[in-house]
């Protein structure tokens, strides 16, 4: 009788090729031999016959002559007598003997459908992807996704004892998503003083099954005195979970929200006071509520011109390479000149300033 198929695949005979995948996707993980180490001869045996199902199926040349003529026919034996005077698949030839069937590895199978071959970069008995229990010198990119796939447990399966064989391998790098960036909007406040920031994020992520599920994390963001905009802070691999690529770093970048009065220059801080001329010219006190909340007094005796600036020393933001360190407060003057004079006021003027 030979294999059958789509039994060994737990489908019916109509299944479409959605329904071979998600067949496949399971039955593969289950049985994979690096997730049975303590039954793996069976395992080996079982995960040839799912590879070898779904690859007949998921072909349509393949499964029209497995459909006609079975596992014996497909693999060129002759084909029972009933199909001897039977409609043909084949556009030439005289039935199954014009069709050689090429038998492909389980392990090439798993490496097309999931997009990686060796996660562990190694070789092992029965030639598993993964390296039997040979591959234990792997590391890196690929074992983040055989924790991915197969649960962190599945390292006690590797370099424990056991009689297996070592090859020379070349790991297969995984591709990275690029990442996914976010502005993280701040206050002048939170970057003076510092803060901590917490950002809800849904991601989808892949089980053991392969199953793609939706799940929401809080994120920690602790910002630092001093930061800037366009300051980046990274949760790698934090993006969605993908079969064969690495999921992407998630970043946010420091964004500065406008402030009612002050601006931002690198480390200083910008403040303009509107004065009138008689001020401008006969002394102004500006009091000025910082960013931490206290209050600054400055008396000034100048005479202010519009281009005039005071500066306040070490009353800036503070240096992000060093936060004992700050800035300066330089505090500029819009200065309101009247719309007219009259007469006396004119003459008055030309005196006191002729």
């Amino acid at each position: 009788m030979g294999m059958d198929y789509y039994k060994v695949l737990q489908v019916d005979r109509s299944a479409s090729d959605d329904d071979l995948k998600k067949a496949y996707r399971k039955l593969a993980m289950k049985w994979h031999p690096d997730k049975n180490p303590t039954n793996k001869k069976d395992a080996e045996a079982k995960f040839k016959q799912i590879s070898e199902a779904y690859d007949v199926l998921s072909d349509p040349q393949k499964r029209a002559v497995y459909d006609q003529y079975g596992e014996e026919g497909l693999k060129g034996n002759v084909p029972p007598p009933h199909a001897a005077g039977g409609s043909s698949y084949f556009p030439t030839g005289d039935g199954p003997s014009s069709f050689h069937f090429n038998p492909r590895s389980a392990d090439d199978i798993f490496a097309e459908f999931f997009g990686f071959s060796t996660p562990f970069g190694g070789g092992g008995t029965g030639g598993s992807p993964f390296g039997g229990g040979g591959g234990a010198g792997g590391s890196g990119a690929g074992q983040r996704f055989a924790s991915r796939i197969f649960g962190d447990d599945m390292y006690g399966s590797f370099g424990e004892g056991g009689h297996h064989h070592h090859h020379h391998h070349h790991p297969v790098a995984a591709r990275k998503v690029a990442p996914i960036e976010n502005k993280l909007p701040c206050s002048l406040e939170d970057l003076y003083k510092g803060t901590t920031k917490k950002m809800k994020i849904s991601r989808e992520i892949v089980d053991i099954s392969g199953k793609t599920t939706q799940t929401e994390e809080i994120l920690t963001i602790g910002v630092k005195p001093g930061w800037k905009k366009g300051t980046k802070i990274t949760f790698p691999e934090k993006g969605n979970e993908h079969p064969g690529v690495i999921p992407a770093d998630l970043v946010f970048i420091i964004d500065e929200k406008p402030h009612p009065v002050f601006t931002r220059d690198v480390n200083d801080l910008i403040v303009t006071q509107k004065i009138s001329l008689a001020e401008a010219l006969t002394g102004y006190t500006v009091n000025i509520t910082t960013l931490d909340g206290r209050t600054l007094t400055i008396p000034i005796t100048n005479v202010i011109h519009p281009e005039y600036e005071e500066v306040v020393p070490k009353e800036g933001m503070p240096l992000q390479k060093d936060q004992t360190k700050k800035g300066n407060l330089r505090i500029k003057f819009n200065i309101k000149f009247p719309a007219r004079l009259t007469p006396e006021q004119k003459t008055g003027f030309k005196k006191l300033l002729g």
